[in-house]
């Protein structure tokens, strides 16, 4: 088994006044060459968004973008003909592909809006871009880790272009619990979202970030109660 810790404090911070954002990998203004990415996870960027702010339009192209609301409503505009809001509950997809156009704002003026942005490499380029968004089941998540992401657009959550599985975790406190991988190659990034949970022997806070990989399974803890975010990708 390997691993690589990435505790909170240690992430890139960018505060532009009206954004605030962690960066748990190189991204932007923010370069360390030990973090470009973990395996097929490039990005992944904690940010604050002030009321009625946001993210003007803007391309991607060729990655897989998924987007998970934890606080306050966030507005989405595509070239694709979508306007949605998104919540926390939500986990929103969306395959830039052969190219997109997008904006992304705080809809309300009162307060911010928090959220995961997650950028994975596609296992093929070129695809036609699709957007899709889904409510999550938070009864399912209840003491074990539910899927939210997969490979399969017939598996529970939403899909994309790559091997890879997401798994949100509701955990009370003195749960145990384990995940299993889906074969070799494959490695799971830990973000922990809320309180204090061990993994495989590491003690884990708030927003820190735990990867794994050469490894079958993972044994996980809480140690208080927690929120727990588990992204599975290739490695290679």
């Amino acid at each position: 088994m390997k691993t690589v810790l990435h505790k909170a404090a240690t992430r890139g911070v960018a505060n532009h006044g009206w954004l605030h954002s962690n960066h748990t990998f190189s991204f932007a203004s923010y370069y360390n060459p030990d973090r470009i990415h973990f395996g097929m996870l490039r990005v992944l960027n904690d940010d604050q968004v002030a009321p009625g702010m946001g993210f003007g339009t803007h391309p991607h192209d060729n990655m897989e973008i998924i987007s998970i609301p934890l606080e306050g409503d966030l507005e989405h505009k595509d070239s694709m003909g979508n306007t949605t809001v998104i919540r926390e509950g939500d986990i929103q997809v969306m395959s830039a592909g052969t190219g997109v156009h997008h904006s992304e704002y705080n809809k309300n003026k009162d307060k911010e809006v928090k959220f995961l942005q997650i950028w994975v490499f596609p296992d093929k380029k070129n695809v036609e871009p699709r957007y899709d968004q889904i409510k999550l089941d938070k009864e399912k998540m209840s003491n074990e880790f539910a899927q939210v992401l997969s490979p399969n657009p017939d598996d529970e959550g939403v899909w994309i272009h790559q091997n890879a599985w997401f798994n949100i975790g509701n955990l009370d406190q003195g749960t145990e619990t384990s995940y299993k991988l889906h074969g070799q190659g494959q490695g799971v990034y830990a973000f922990v979202l809320e309180g204090d949970v061990t993994i495989e022997g590491q003690q884990l806070n708030k927003r820190d970030g735990f990867g794994i990989w050469d490894a079958a399974e993972i044994k996980i803890k809480a140690d208080s109660n927690a929120r727990v975010l588990l992204m599975e990708v290739p490695m290679n």
